[in-house]
C-alpha cells in the first residue's frame, strides 16, 4: 500500500511539474522570427526619406495649377479634388512622370545610356508649361544635389555625364533608385504616392480642407495610384501620351493668374 500511494504521489508530483505556471509560460513564449532582410530595410529607409515632404527639393511650393483650378471654382471640396486628381494621376502627369521614372530606373539597371539620355530629354521637353518645366526640373536638379551629397550612387553622376540639359524629378528619382538597387515595383508605387501626397497638401491649403479630409482623398485614389504604377511598368516610351487637358491649361493659366501663393 506505501509502495502505491508514493507512486502515485510521484506521478501526480510530474503532472504537476508539467502543468505549472512556469511550464506553461515557457511554451507560450512567442517563436523567434527571422531577421529582416538588410538591403529590403535599407530600400524602405531610403525610399522613405526621399519620398518624405520633408526632404528638400521645395514640393510644397508648388500645386501643378491646383491653384488656378481652385480660384476657377474646378475644385471647391474633397470630392471635386479627388476628381480632378483622379484624372491627373491615371491620365495626365501623375502617368506621364511614372512612366519617365519607371524607363530612368530601367535605364540605369540596364547600363544604358543611350536610353538614359532619351528618357531624359523627353521628359524635359513633354511638359505642357512654362511653370509646369520649373515644378520638374527645379526638383529634379534639388533631388539630383540632396541626395548626391547625402546618399551618393555612381548612377546619378552618369545621368549628368550623359545628359547635360533640365533634369525632370522623375528621371532623377528613378535614376536614384537604381543606384542604390531599389526595386522597380516598389520604388515607383512609392514615387507615385508622394506625388499624389503633394497635390492633396496643396489642396488642403488652397481650398481650404481639413487635414482628416486630405487622408480621405489619399484613401479614395489607393486603387488609382496603384493601377496607374501598374500600368507604367509596361508603357513603352514611344507609347507614352497624357489626356488631362483642363489640367494643362490649368498649369497655363496660373502663369497670369494675379494672386498665387506656389510657384505653378
Amino acid at each position: 500500500m506505501t509502495t502505491i500511494m508514493i507512486m502515485a504521489a510521484t506521478d501526480m508530483t510530474k503532472a504537476l511539474i508539467r502543468s505549472s505556471p512556469r511550464k506553461r509560460q515557457k511554451s507560450a513564449l512567442p517563436r523567434k522570427t527571422a531577421k529582416p532582410n538588410a538591403s529590403d530595410a535599407a530600400a524602405l529607409y531610403r525610399l522613405m526619406a526621399w519620398m518624405s515632404p520633408a526632404y528638400p527639393i521645395g514640393a510644397f511650393s508648388y500645386s501643378a495649377g491646383i491653384e488656378w483650378a481652385v480660384e476657377a471654382g474646378d475644385i471647391v471640396d474633397a470630392k471635386t479634388l479627388r476628381e480632378w486628381l483622379a484624372v491627373m494621376i491615371g491620365e495626365g502627369a501623375g502617368f506621364a512622370d511614372a512612366v519617365l521614372f519607371c524607363h530612368a530606373h530601367e535605364a540605369i539597371a540596364a547600363n544604358d545610356d543611350a536610353a538614359l539620355r532619351a528618357v531624359a530629354e523627353l521628359a524635359a521637353a513633354l511638359v505642357s508649361s512654362k511653370e509646369r518645366f520649373l515644378e520638374t526640373t527645379a526638383q529634379g536638379r534639388a533631388f539630383l544635389e540632396t541626395t548626391q551629397a547625402a546618399w551618393p550612387t555612381p548612377a546619378l553622376a552618369r545621368l549628368e555625364a550623359v545628359w547635360n540639359g533640365s533634369i525632370a524629378l522623375p528621371v532623377a528619382a528613378g535614376a536614384a533608385c537604381a543606384g542604390h538597387g531599389i526595386a522597380r515595383e516598389t520604388s515607383v508605387r512609392a514615387f507615385l504616392q508622394a506625388l499624389t501626397a503633394n497635390w492633396i497638401s496643396a489642396g488642403v491649403r488652397l481650398i481650404p480642407l481639413g487635414q482628416t479630409d486630405g487622408q480621405r482623398v489619399l484613401v479614395e485614389l489607393e486603387d488609382i495610384v496603384t493601377t496607374t504604377a501598374a500600368k507604367a511598368l509596361t508603357t513603352p516610351l514611344d507609347e507614352l501620351g497624357t489626356c488631362a487637358f483642363r489640367a494643362d491649361i490649368a498649369g497655363m493659366k496660373h502663369e497670369t493668374q494675379y494672386t498665387r501663393l506656389f510657384r505653378s
